[in-house]
């Protein structure tokens, strides 16, 4: 029996240049595709997939909210999602949401195939290249945090905000009203609570958390 295989990404063409490989493979057959997150939604209920190929970035939801949406419908289909981002924040928040599997997009065409069978079999899969990066994050009990946004002060979230905006200390202490000394202690408070380190995983997490728009 094939796996049934619903592909969701916005990208027209690039729906199209995944049926390819994946229409070549003798046990794998593309029953639908879906362009954002309603359609998606549609195309599962549809389709009744055993494997939902899921971009994490459409136009109208997150993958990460399909995600959830479909977890909580009962769905029992597996989710391989697709991505662009490598940052480990956006891999842990879609397996928390209930992806099986992550695969890059810059990845070949046999990891996806590869996904798709691993987690049809109840496997798990991360692509090659994501694999060091999440184990270098792993805590003793197996845990991989991410702390919500709630672990910052209303003040902390509004420096968070501007930093994601690409704003300077001085800038942000002068669109809030407050020293420059003061914003830097925020920003150092700010990473030690999220276990951050770098703008770019600042302003990541933003995006995640739906205070930014990617």
């Amino acid at each position: 029996m094939k796996i049934r295989v619903v592909l969701a990404d916005d990208h027209r063409m690039f729906r199209e240049a995944l049926r390819i490989p994946l229409g070549a493979e003798p046990d794998i057959e593309v029953v639908g595709e879906a362009g954002s997150g309603a359609e998606t939604l549609d195309a599962v209920e549809h389709h009744l997939p055993d494997v939902l190929v899921l971009d994490i970035a459409l136009p109208d939801m997150k993958g990460i909210e399909v995600a959830r949406a479909l977890g909580r419908r009962g769905e029992r289909m597996r989710i391989v999602a697709l991505s662009g981002y490598s940052d480990r924040l956006f891999v842990e928040e879609m397996l928390r949401a209930g992806a099986q599997a992550y695969v890059l997009k810059s990845s070949g065409a046999d990891e996806l195939v590869s996904a798709i069978r691993a987690v049809n079999s109840g496997h798990r899969f991360l692509s090659p290249a994501l694999t060091s990066l999440m184990v270098r994050h792993v805590q003793p009990d197996g845990e991989l945090p991410v702390p919500p946004i709630s672990v910052l002060g209303r003040r902390e979230q509004e420096v968070l905000c501007l930093v994601a905006d690409g704003c300077r200390s001085a800038e942000i202490a002068a669109q809030l009203g407050i020293a420059t000394a003061t914003v830097d202690v925020h920003r150092r408070n700010i990473k030690q609570k999220l276990r951050l380190r770098t703008t770019a995983e600042l302003t990541r997490y933003a995006v995640r958390e739906g205070l930014r728009s990617a």
